[in-house]
C-alpha cells in the first residue's frame, strides 16, 4: 500500500530537522542512508555499535519520531524542543539528557560602543547504551567538526556513545577559554577607558558589559556541577571509567573558565563603581562651576537692579564720574570672584 500524501508530507517535515544520522559499529560509520527508524532497527538488530542523530531546532512533530524510537523521556523532550534551559545533567534511568550552553564572540569594534559582546546558544544530548542524539540551538553550535574528529579516530569512537558525549563537553569548554581570551582584550580596553582622563564611557554602556558577562556567567558556572559528577563516576554505569578520565581534564578546563569569568565580573563591579566615582565627581565639578558663574553674575545683576531704580540720591545721577565708577567697581567685584574662584579650581 503506498503512503498518503499528508504521511509523506509529515516524513519531510520531520527529516527536515535531522542533520545527520549515521550508525558506528567498531568506530567506524555504515555506509548508507538511514532514518532515525531504520538507524534504530539496524544496530538493535546487530547488537552492537551505536547510533548518532544530529537534530538543527526540531519542534514538537519533528523530534517525536526520534523520541519514541529511542523512549526518550517527554520531560527530556519538552526541554529539547523549547530551549533555554540552564546547563544540568538529569539520569532518567537508562538514558542521561544532559544540556550545553554554548558562547560565540560578537566582532565588535569596540566594547565602549558595541551593544552585544557574546551571543549563547544550547546543544542538548540524549545518551543512551546504543544511541546519542544531539540537538542544536543557535546556528553557532555546530558539530560537524566534532563529528569529523571522531570519525577519524575510529578507536575513540569505538568506545561508544559516550565518548560523543565527552567530545562535545571538550569543544564547548574550550570554545569558554577562546571566548574569554577575547573577553579579556574588551576587560582591558574597558579599564583604560574607564580610567582616561577624558573618557566618553557611561555608566550604561558599562551595564551593557556587565550583562555580556552575567550571561557568559550563566552558561559557564553552572556546567561545573554536572561535568564534575561525570568526571567523578556514579552518575551512570552509561560513562565507562576510561572516559571519566577525559571528563577530568574538562572539569579542570572549566574550573579556568569559571576562575576566569569570576574575576571579569568582579573587575566590571569595581569599574561600574568608579564610573559612578567619575559621573558624581564630574556632576559635583559641573555644579561648582555652576555655582560660581551664578556668584559672578550675582554681582552686576545686583547692582544693575539697584541703580536702575533711579533714586535721587545715587551719585551716578547727580556727578558725572558716578556710573563710570560704579562700573567699573562691579567690574573690579567680578575680576576679584573670578581669581578666587580660578584659584580654588572652581572655574
Amino acid at each position: 500500500m503506498s503512503a498518503s500524501p499528508s504521511g509523506d508530507l509529515t516524513a519531510e517535515h520531520a527529516r527536515d530537522a535531522v542533520v545527520a544520522c549515521g550508525i558506528y559499529v567498531d568506530g567506524v560509520q555504515l555506509p548508507g542512508h538511514f532514518s532515525p527508524a531504520g538507524a534504530v532497527t539496524e544496530i538493535r538488530e546487530r547488537g552492537t555499535g551505536f547510533v548518532w542523530i544530529g537534530l538543527f531546532e526540531p519542534d514538537e512533530e519533528q523530534i517525536r519520531d526520534v523520541a519514541d524510537a529511542f523512549g526518550l523521556h517527554p520531560l527530556a523532550v519538552e526541554d529539547a524542543v523549547h530551549a533555554h534551559q540552564r546547563p544540568k545533567l538529569e539520569n532518567y534511568g537508562d538514558n542521561l539528557f544532559m544540556v550545553f550552553k554554548t558562547i560565540r564572540y560578537v566582532e565588535h569594534e569596540s566594547p565602549t560602543t558595541t551593544n552585544e559582546i557574546v551571543k549563547s546558544g544550547e546543544i542538548m544530548v540524549f545518551l543512551g547504551k546504543d544511541y546519542v542524539v544531539t540537538v542544536r540551538h543557535g546556528s553557532h553550535s555546530e558539530l560537524h567538526d566534532v563529528r569529523q574528529a571522531l570519525e577519524d579516530d575510529p578507536e575513540r569512537l569505538a568506545v561508544g556513545p559516550a565518548a560523543v558525549l565527552h567530545d562535545i563537553a571538550d569543544r564547548v569548554v574550550d570554545n569558554y577559554l577562546e571566548v574569554v581570551e577575547l573577553f579579556q582584550n574588551d576587560i582591558d580596553l574597558i579599564e583604560a577607558a574607564v580610567f582616561e582622563p577624558r573618557s566618553t564611557i557611561g555608566v550604561t554602556q558599562m551595564y551593557l558589559v556587565k550583562r555580556e558577562i552575567l550571561e557568559l556567567r550563566r552558561a559557564v558556572m553552572p556546567l561545573a556541577g554536572p561535568v564534575r559528577k561525570l568526571a567523578e563516576g556514579g552518575c551512570s554505569s552509561l560513562v565507562p571509567e576510561e572516559v571519566r578520565s577525559y571528563f577530568r581534564n574538562v572539569d579542570d578546563h572549566l574550573t579556568t573558565v569559571n576562575e576566569r569569568v569570576t574575576s571579569f565580573n568582579e573587575l566590571l563591579t569595581t569599574l561600574v563603581d568608579a564610573t559612578l566615582a567619575k559621573v558624581s565627581l564630574q556632576q559635583n565639578n559641573d555644579m561648582r562651576r555652576i555655582s560660581a558663574w551664578v556668584a559672578i553674575v550675582a554681582v552686576p545683576t545686583m547692582g544693575v537692579g539697584v541703580y536702575g531704580m533711579n533714586f535721587d540720591y545715587m551719585p551716578e545721577l547727580r556727578w558725572k564720574y558716578g556710573y563710570p565708577m560704579v562700573m567699573s567697581l562691579l567690574l573690579m567685584i567680578c575680576l576679584l570672584l573670578y581669581r578666587l574662584f580660578k584659584r580654588n579650581r572652581w572655574l
